[in-house]
């Protein structure tokens, strides 16, 4: 798979108990739809080649040879498959029979791992029958005709995919350390679980929301397949349950009861677990923590799951255009509330330990400042203030429009503010006549001087009053730049300074819903193209910078933002992940030239972010130095710009 990713398959075929020759044809079948689909690692569900519902049938030798017989069969049928198999199936090492996972692939038997935990409680009697794996003291096993290591102290490494992965079966999961859990200590990527757990009320949702949190608390990936059609239904049911999760994040899911069972298939992020671990230090802190030399314990067991050169490119999991925006209306709502209530926490805290009267906000009738705005008054709301002490101050200079000034003065007043206009356009005058600046020479000097004014007049109102200045500025613009230094830039306190500009927006729309009264003004603010309006209107009197069509789209900086920053995703994964997230959006060509101006930018830019003013941390990007990003103001960006460059 391209880019890091490695195609898992959780496969639950019909299975019928004591059938071995019929579910080893079914398993073979079932594997050689995983390999049409270039999948590198296929799991099957526990005991599936006997059927999970034996019972005592497990302690019969006629079984036992039969299920060995079946699997040497299977391992003939899928000696021309690349993808690493896992199928359960009762073991007899030494004279003790072991609950076992059977790792085969291209006709090789690679590893042999028993179950470690045998539940042995309410409609469970698996101790009745098996061996827990601590009573096995055999490295290795001869299994149908081959000899194969044997233990649970079995990797199993694809070297060339960057690949490794461990075993665990069903009951493994659910008690307190799990073998997964030294597993990923000691390295692997991946997990799989081959599990027999039966259906009852609301299982599905616990076994679901166990399989994340594990694959979360362990940063691995985890595929998760259970037992289903054709089993036994004497005493209990069991509904064929298949899960993908990666690090906390469900991929994939069965429906439950499938009457063919089927096959469940994602691509999981390599590469993503593997920085993840690299920047999370906590993780092998927790490996030194264990007993014994975690990372040397295991012994690793090579295999090449190649798809050959047709092997598919595309991804089979979505990528999501707005990282920071959920797509479900309702988690979006959700999520905003609980952004807005740290921010007015954090404003409200600040206020107070300032001993400051009064919050000074520079409107603009822009999206930033508007949500600057709304958060002022929370703040005072919850520090019991009357709304008057939030100062709206307006400077409308030489490119504020009609539309961005009526806004101002609109929101203001619905919210209750004292609202305050302080025209710059004098001052700007004088003060580049004073520098020696042309008439009509619009450039960025002419731009900058109207910022630093308006920051000069916010503060100086906010001294006034014994106030605090609140800054507007978001996450989106600190990333690229986009900010006057010592203008816009500075701030007594910076409320937006961890919010991406796409989130702003949600903030702003979910505010509009909570507070009616300023509902249509928020409605028109959104409506409003993003622009620092320093250039005259046009001729029609509207806006003439567009703040888009000078560095490209906000929605794919943040993307960028994202990515290359949340997960330090090379430039070259960035564009692949881009292709996905915006495919029919944006053409790869001007994928790769706003990536370029946001890696050009965002390295020219940190200067400006190693003095940003205080501001809470809302999410898991922040720009902040005393924060998240240590990085040297003089930080070279030619090698992530080559990189991109020599991305296909």
């Amino acid at each position: 798979m391209k880019n890091g990713f490695v195609r898992v398959a959780a496969c639950v075929p019909v299975t019928r108990p004591c059938e071995c020759d019929g579910n080893a044809r079914r398993i073979a079948t079932a594997a050689q739809e995983a390999a049409d689909a270039r999948v590198d690692v296929a799991v099957f569900p526990e005991l599936c080649v006997t059927g999970c519902t034996a019972a005592d049938f497990y302690l019969h030798t006629g079984l036992q040879g039969q299920a060995e017989k079946a699997l040497a069969d299977l391992a003939k049928s899928t000696a021309g498959l690349a993808p690493l198999l896992a199928v359960g199936m009762p073991v007899v090492v030494d004279g003790r029979l072991f609950n076992c996972s059977v790792l085969l692939q291209k006709g090789r038997v690679l590893g042999v791992v028993p179950k470690t935990h045998l539940p042995g409680y309410a409609e469970f009697y698996e101790p009745r029958w098996f061996e827990p794996a601590f009573r096995a003291h055999a490295g290795s096993v001869r299994l149908a005709g081959q000899e194969a290591p044997f233990g649970t102290d079995l990797l199993f490494e694809d070297a060339a995919k960057g690949l490794l992965v461990g075993v665990e079966i069903c009951e493994d999961l659910w008690v307190p350390i799990p073998p997964s859990t030294r597993q990923a200590l000691a390295g692997a990527h991946l997990s799989i679980n081959l599990s027999a757990s039966n259906e009852l009320v609301g299982k599905a949702s616990y076994r679901r929301s166990l399989v994340k949190a594990h694959s979360a608390a362990c940063i691995l990936g985890y595929v998760y397949a259970s037992a289903g059609p054709g089993e036994s239904t004497t005493d209990v049911v069991y509904s064929g349950h298949a899960l993908i999760a990666e690090n906390g994040v469900l991929l994939e899911e069965s429906p439950l009861f499938r009457p063919d069972g089927g096959m469940t298939v994602a691509d999981v992020d390599v590469v993503r677990i593997e920085r993840e671990r690299l920047r999370n230090k906590s993780f092998f802190d927790a490996a030194d923590c264990l007993p014994g030399a975690v990372r040397t314990s295991f012994r690793r067991v090579a295999f090449v799951a190649d798809g050959g050169p047709s092997a598919p490119l595309d991804l089979l999991r979505a990528v999501d255009p707005s990282p920071f925006v959920p797509a479900s209306e309702i988690e979006a709502c959700a999520r905003s509330r609980e952004i807005v209530a740290i921010q007015a926490a954090g404003l409200a805290q600040r206020l107070s330990a300032a001993k400051a009267q009064k919050a000074v906000v520079a409107v603009s009738g822009g999206l930033d400042s508007a949500l600057a705005l709304l958060i002022g008054a929370l703040a005072l709301d919850r520090l019991g203030r009357p709304r008057s002490a939030l100062v709206a101050l307006t400077m409308p200079g030489p490119g504020t429009t009609v539309r961005t000034r009526g806004n101002s003065e609109a929101l203001s007043l619905a919210l209750g503010a004292d609202f305050r206009e302080i025209p710059i356009a004098d001052a700007i005058a004088v003060h580049l006549r004073d520098i020696g600046q042309s008439d009509g020479v619009h450039d960025t000097t002419y731009e900058n001087a109207q910022a630093r004014e308006r920051c000069q007049i916010a503060m100086d109102v906010a001294n006034r009053e014994y106030g605090l200045m609140v800054g507007t500025g978001d996450l989106s613009e600190l990333a690229i730049g986009f900010t006057t230094y010592g203008g816009d830039h500075m701030s007594m306190y910076a409320v937006n300074t961890g919010v991406p500009k796409t989130l702003v927006r949600s903030l702003v729309r979910t505010l509009a819903e909570d507070m009616p009264g300023c509902r249509d003004v928020l409605l028109d603010v959104l409506a409003t193209p993003v622009s620092p309006e320093l250039l005259p209107p046009d001729e029609d009197g509207g806006i003439s910078q567009r703040t888009e069509e000078i560095v490209g789209p906000y929605e794919l900086h943040d993307f960028f933002l994202y990515h290359f920053v949340r997960f330090g995703e090379t430039p070259r994964r960035v564009l692949f992940l881009a292709e996905k997230a915006f495919a029919g959006r944006y053409a790869k060509k001007e994928l790769r030239r706003v990536l370029a101006v946001f890696l050009q930018r965002f390295f020219q830019s940190q200067f400006k972010r190693s003095c940003i003013p205080d501001g809470p941390k809302v999410g898991s990007v922040a720009l902040s130095p005393r924060g998240d990003l240590r990085m040297p103001s003089d930080a070279s960006p030619e090698a992530f710009l080559k990189d991109l460059e020599d991305a296909p």
